[in-house]
């Protein structure tokens, strides 16, 4: 009984501190605590409430972390349709909805109109039930009439309470969205090939994701903008903003109400230009009516309501003058011309440098060195060329030429059949390619070695010191003490972050790699499929084209990777650093109750997320799968199985219970 008390203590201070920092992370934007720091306190309360599974309730941050698997998203019927907002670029078009509002609501007897004004965020619009105080459903817009029920994922994210105070049943609407730190955070650590255009285009795709452990991972957040169910249906918009706060949800903090139009229209302007301060993207200003109680009265469009209105700013534009073009070179040899801009003021930063994309892009533009050409921002993180102003062509105006070789090594360029890109296919010499891959197995996401940055790899491989990533954990300090910047300090923390490194996870060991196509989650299905390198090595295309999410691009671009002759040497080379090359050591190995033994996993678990029920059969000596095969040696079937266990019974697999399994451990 004393160790309960004591444990019930302890998980609700855990899941206090946990929610506290989360605040300060998603809401506040001024975090207190390291990712590494944050993650402790979650590992804590996950191993006590594993211990004590009775002291587990619905609104534990601990279920945040996802971990089962979606085969399909229901359709679900929503109480009101989700309607869309008509959108206005114009501030006389705002005034027109004004008085057209002001007309509408005196037929109606009201003289008095205020309106509220919100920003807009720039993500994905959902719908959350609550009942007895519990979030018992999500729900994607879709068509308006019906969504998808994402509930799974919806889980995962911190802003959306689990639980709320006892306020019947309701609904909460807002918009699901991406900060922008997150956002860079998740595209570095996608291969270069597959990473997403802006912020916007990431939540939509993480939302439908089958898997809610890489929902979480991806670290979403919400903001609510809608309240309905409430007991005194006269509530006003504005009073029920704030009434979502008190229930524990985001609403984005900076919402006015407006008595008369210019109220809106200095909104309107005030924020044009502070928006770019704000940590995540904003398109506009969302107008509603204050009274709630008119909604209905005024009605709406097929598709728009009559009391509401968005006003987008226009996209952030500026002239200036292409100067020349440089051609970069990525760790896999991508080369990407970038334009070099006389500097302009955009969107509250100078911008001087612009992707050009690809040559494709270039002919498309018709674009010319010395050229006047427009950029824009407009929900993308990075200003892009999108057009060249014709009329003002200079004289001395100068074709853009595709380089026949490398800038970095001078090695003739390739263009593979069907791709927009060209490639400097001098991948073991060429400084630019070795600079990127240091870079990348360096990066947090990787092995997250924190004194190695890019003054300092630049360095190394000038002067020849480090040509691969192996060669970096053989490197001295007496090497290092006397290179630009570093002395004996810098060279020790070096050193020293070299020899934490080794440690990190064989899955985080596979994404540092930086196989073409492999990102961070087609690294731990890898490292689950094929628990060791000897074992990726030896995998054929057909199949590695099984491991879920690889298909067979992704499975050729592997074998093509372990085909290069100087592989075996350079793993060697790690094995010698001593990395972790497999995802178990021998002395972690618990018992050999699963050796040799291939798991699949289907349908919930009670005891255990996905994520530790993979690592007890791994800790036991067996492999985990996700697709069923004639190799397949047990399925473990939960609650609301799915396909996979008739595709199971079909090929005689033998399947078991949870409880049989946990029998088995």
């Amino acid at each position: 009984m004393t160790d309960s008390i004591h444990a019930s203590e302890r998980i609700a201070h855990l899941r206090k501190q946990i929610e506290h920092h989360s605040s300060l992370y998603y809401i506040e934007a001024r975090p207190e605590l390291s990712d590494y720091e944050f993650d402790k306190l979650l590992e804590q309360l996950i191993a006590l409430e594993r211990q004590f599974p009775d002291l587990v309730t619905p609104d534990s941050p601990s279920l945040r972390v996802g971990g089962a698997i979606t085969k399909e998203f229901v359709s679900v019927i929503h109480r009101e349709p989700m309607l869309s907002l008509s959108n206005t670029y114009s501030l006389g078009e705002v005034e027109e909805f004004y008085n057209r509002v002001k007309k509408l609501i005196a037929l109606e007897g009201v003289d008095e109109q205020e309106m509220v004004a919100e920003l807009k965020f720039d993500g994905v619009a959902i719908s959350l039930l609550y009942r007895d105080g519990l979030l018992v459903r999500g729900a994607t817009r879709g068509d308006g009439v019906q969504g998808d029920d994402i509930t799974v994922n919806i889980r995962t994210i911190p802003t959306v309470p689990l639980k709320i105070g006892d306020v019947g049943e309701i609904e909460v609407r807002g918009e699901v969205f991406m900060r922008k730190e997150d956002f860079e955070q998740l595209n570095e650590s996608r291969p270069e090939e597959e990473r997403f255009a802006n912020p916007r285009n990431a939540t939509a795709g993480t939302l439908k994701l089958q898997d809610s452990a890489e929902v979480a991972r991806r670290r979403m957040s919400f903001v609510a903008y809608y309240l309905k169910g409430i007991r005194d249906e006269s509530t006003a918009h504005f009073s029920r903003l704030k009434l979502l706060e008190e229930l524990g949800f985001s609403t984005g903090n900076y919402y006015q109400l407006c008595r008369e139009l210019n109220d809106i229209n200095e909104f309107i302007a005030e924020w044009s230009e502070k928006r770019w301060k704000l940590p995540y993207e904003t398109d506009g200003v969302v107008l509603k009516l204050n009274a709630v109680t008119l909604w209905d009265k005024l009605g709406a469009t097929a598709k728009s309501p009559r009391w509401a209105i968005a006003y987008k700013y226009p996209a952030q534009q500026a002239r200036t003058v292409l100067i020349a073009v440089v051609f970069q070179v990525g760790r896999l040899g991508t080369i990407t011309p970038v334009a070099e801009l006389e500097p302009v003021l955009l969107a509250g930063s100078t911008v001087s440098r612009s992707t050009l994309h690809n040559f494709d892009e270039i002919q498309r533009l018709g674009i010319m060195v010395h050229d006047r050409v427009i950029i824009e921002k407009s929900g993308e993180v990075i200003p892009k060329v999108i057009s060249v102003v014709l009329e003002e062509r200079p004289s001395d105006a100068l074709p853009i030429v595709i380089p026949s070789n490398c800038p970095e090594c001078g090695t003739p360029l390739s263009r593979p059949e069907g791709e927009v890109s060209y490639y400097c296919p001098n991948e073991e010499e060429c400084p630019a390619q070795i600079r990127g891959r240091l870079l990348h197995f360096a990066s947090r996401n990787a092995m997250d070695i924190k004194s190695l940055g890019k003054a300092l790899v630049d360095q190394l491989v000038a002067i020849k010191l480090v040509k691969d990533v192996g060669d970096l954990y053989f490197l001295q300090e007496p090497q290092l003490e006397n290179l630009e910047r570093m002395g004996r300090k810098s060279a020790q923390n070096l050193v020293r972050a070299l020899d934490e490194s080794r440690a990190k996870s064989y899955e985080r060991l596979l994404y540092a790699l930086g196989i073409r196509h492999v990102g961070r989650a087609t690294a731990r299905e890898l490292s689950q499929a094929c628990p060791s390198l000897d074992a990726l090595m030896q995998a054929s295309e057909e199949e590695l084209s099984t491991v879920p999410d690889i298909g067979p691009v992704v499975a050729r671009s592997i074998c093509d990777y372990f085909a290069k002759p100087s592989v075996p040497d350079f793993f060697e080379k790690l094995n010698a650093a001593g990395l972790q090359l497999s995802a178990l050591e021998s002395a972690a190995q618990i018992n050999r109750n699963f050796e040799g033994l291939t798991v699949l996993f289907t349908g919930g678990l009670d005891r255990h997320d996905r994520q530790t029920a993979s690592e007890l059969v791994m800790e036991r000596g067996g492999r985990v799968v996700n697709s069923v095969s004639k190799k397949t040696g047990l399925i473990v079937a939960g609650h609301d199985p799915g396909s996979k266990l008739d595709k199971a019974l079909k090929l005689g697999v033998r399947v078991v219970s949870e409880d049989e399994f946990e029998a088995m451990l």
